[in-house]
């Protein structure tokens, strides 16, 4: 029990965080775990995310403290909106750069009137194929566990959904595209995806998550600004009764 009666992340919290580039989600949560840890007490609090980010990419997640770790599923659930900068005329083989170029393409064809045309076609329910550079189960093991030992896998599509897709900028070989889609689209395949749509190869070059459901990244906190939120919470003990 915490020295702090009514602690409200035991009851449950909701928190957004804002997660930086490089860390991964794990590193979150256990960045959040430790503050709670510190500031209540309490060794044994629950804290879990609802909805993971690759290491490289940044922007919202939802992390569920206490008794609102059972509503994670829920989250989990929601639509997502990304904001992705896409470079054009090259592949990588995870999709983004987590590795090294591998090929080079023609890129001198591509317009914006190409681009706009290529993402409309997109919209709707696709058909998508998770990349092998990620978290996805292949017989118990994890797509990445194969893809670092260079072992070829094949994964089997899923279904996604592309609700919008809007081209923000384009000056080559760099676009930026704001993608609002379901639960379970990896953005690195879809980048794959639109080089190939595009007579091209293409791979994502950073990425940031804006929106999950109606939450939205402007209300997120960074992890320093968490421990302060935590550390005021403690401050004023009426948040406890």
């Amino acid at each position: 029990m915490s020295d702090l009666e009514g602690n409200p992340f035991e009851e449950g919290q909701v928190l957004l965080l804002n997660k930086p580039v490089y860390w991964t989600a794990f590193d979150l949560v256990n960045k959040v775990r430790n503050i709670i840890r510190q500031v209540t007490g309490n060794k044994d609090i629950k804290v879990g995310h609802a909805g993971t980010l690759d290491p490289l990419a940044t922007g919202l997640m939802i992390i569920c403290t206490g008794k609102f770790t059972k509503k994670i599923e829920e989250f989990r659930d929601l639509d997502k909106e990304y904001i992705a900068s896409i470079h054009v005329g090259a592949t990588t083989p995870s999709y983004d750069l987590e590795t090294e170029i591998d090929n080079a393409y023609p890129a001198e064809h591509i317009s914006e009137e190409l681009i706009r045309n290529t993402l409309a076609r997109f919209k709707g329910e696709q058909r998508q194929v998770p990349p092998l550079h990620s978290a996805k189960l292949i017989k118990g093991k994890r797509a990445y566990e194969y893809a670092r030992k260079g072992i070829e896998k094949k994964l089997e599509p899923v279904s996604v959904i592309f609700h919008e897709l809007e081209l923000i900028s384009w000056k080559m070989p760099e676009m930026k595209v704001r993608i609002l889609c379901s639960k379970g689209t990896y953005v690195r395949a879809f980048a794959r995806d639109l080089g190939v749509a595009l007579g091209s190869g293409a791979y994502l070059s950073s990425l940031e998550r804006t929106a999950i459901g109606h939450f939205k990244l402007e209300n997120a906190m960074s992890p320093e600004n968490f421990k302060k939120f935590a550390e005021e919470l403690k401050q004023n003990r009426n948040y406890y009764v």
